[in-house]
């Protein structure tokens, strides 16, 4: 079967201030699990055109796929001063190819594993898969190769009697096999600033939350690759496109705190030069893990805020507190640090608002963000907030932007914060 996988992420702003563009390693994962003997694979990125949908059409032309698979990276940019959606683009994609192809077009991607029946129906694909589908999107291109019943997938969602289907079951993958790039623009990507990924950690947890379950209880990760896995794949990159600037993907990479500890003595031990950055939560973390971590090559960590999911039983001041600390260990180390704070959440006056102002103005991060209002999630208890206060009807509709914003703090805090960042250039309003 012809394959052509398709990446739609066009977006390139990081934090909505730094020109940074993404590689699209979740589509490079599913295309190293698809079967080279038994078919022909095709990657249009369209990151980087300049014409995305003549591009589409040139690919489908020159290649006559199949089967099209469409990755949906993010639903818009989280923004809530200049907020942009992202699924139009996608679906203008799959509009497009309707009359010049007939190859199946199956969305996934990690905004499509949101919302998926949301998203399908937006969208408009015949089939889609939720959840990590390197696995799953390789099954189901030999099942239809082979014409044989797919409707068992995990993670699939297809019509049935005029009726959006979901199976309910997210596809999970073991990422047993390395990200394909043969087909991306690796010298572009080198030069995009962003780092290339790679796959460390994953949770099955919102961000930052309940530190000592995560620490304690393995359960609490759906996957963390062997340590040597990751040298390799590292390695590999640096032998073959001469990679060394990676963004190491994680919940959360200093928890567990021994595991991250091994990860930065086997980068070392590999001798490998490495530039990169990763996310790190607020807790879990100590001068020595700093050390590694600089000294095996890491540039930058990226630290969340509070988003409305914040250690329970935590008041605002523990929270901070906690997150000051991890800074203060960055400062000592020498090692640059990013930090997020929402404002906005709810429970939010001006004297919460002024109090995570002031623990603001005692760091010095490399960039602070400045997060108005909170992204509302499907499932999180802020999007249980929102529907008991009727700011929200369904849950349906946060396939679009929408944020949870106190109404103690609506009428002034946009301006008050943008008053705050105007006075310092390391601080960034979004």
């Amino acid at each position: 079967m012809r394959v052509l996988l398709i990446a739609t992420n066009r977006h390139h702003r990081l934090m909505s201030r730094m020109e940074a563009r993404p590689l699209p390693i979740g589509l490079a994962y599913v295309a190293g699990h698809l079967d080279p003997d038994r078919h022909t694979l095709k990657v249009l990125d369209l990151m980087f055109s300049e014409d995305y949908l003549a591009d589409v059409t040139s690919a489908v032309k020159e290649f006559r796929p199949d089967l099209i698979g469409l990755s949906i990276r993010n639903l818009d940019n989280q923004s809530y001063v200049d907020s942009q959606w992202f699924l139009p683009i996608t679906k203008e994609v799959v509009q497009h190819l309707r009359p010049i192809t007939g190859a199946t077009l199956v969305c996934g991607g990690p905004a499509f594993s949101i919302l998926p029946k949301e998203c399908f129906s937006f969208v408009e694909p015949d089939l889609g898969i939720a959840g990590d589908a390197g696995e799953t999107f390789a099954e189901l291109v030999d099942r239809l190769d082979a014409k044989q019943p797919y409707h068992d997938l995990s993670g699939l969602v297809y019509r049935e009697d005029g009726r959006i289907v979901f199976n309910g079951v997210r596809a999970i993958s073991t990422f047993t096999k390395p990200p394909r790039f043969d087909e991306l623009d690796m010298v572009k990507y080198r030069q995009a600033g962003f780092g290339i990924g790679v796959l460390t950690k994953l949770g099955n947890f919102y961000y930052s939350r309940t530190a000592s379950q995560v620490e304690k209880d393995a359960a609490a990760w759906r996957v963390i690759r062997p340590i040597e896995e990751v040298v390799q794949e590292v390695r590999s990159m640096e032998q073959r496109f001469g990679l060394r600037q990676v963004f190491f993907i994680d919940s959360g990479f200093n928890v567990p705190l021994a595991h991250a500890k091994a990860l930065c003595q086997a980068l070392m031990d590999a001798d490998l030069k490495l530039h990169w950055n990763t996310p790190l939560a607020p807790h879990s973390c100590d001068p020595e893990l700093i050390s590694l971590m600089k000294r095996a090559g890491c540039a930058l960590v990226l630290m969340g805020g509070l988003g409305g999911q914040g250690h329970d039983g935590d008041t605002l001041s523990e929270q901070l507190d906690a997150t000051r600390q991890i800074c203060h260990l960055c400062e000592d180390g020498g090692l640059h640090y990013s930090i997020s704070q929402n404002f906005g959440e709810p429970g939010e006056t001006r004297e919460s608002v002024d109090q995570k102002l002031a623990f603001l103005r005692q760091l010095k991060p490399s960039l602070a963000n400045l997060r108005v209002g909170v992204r509302i999630l499907p499932g999180s208890s802020v999007a249980r907030i929102a529907l008991n206060e009727g700011l929200i009807a369904d849950e349906s509709q946060l396939i679009r932007p929408a944020f949870y914003l106190a109404e103690s703090v609506q009428d002034w805090i946009v301006d008050y914060l943008r008053a705050e960042a105007s006075q310092r250039p390391r601080w960034n309003l979004l």
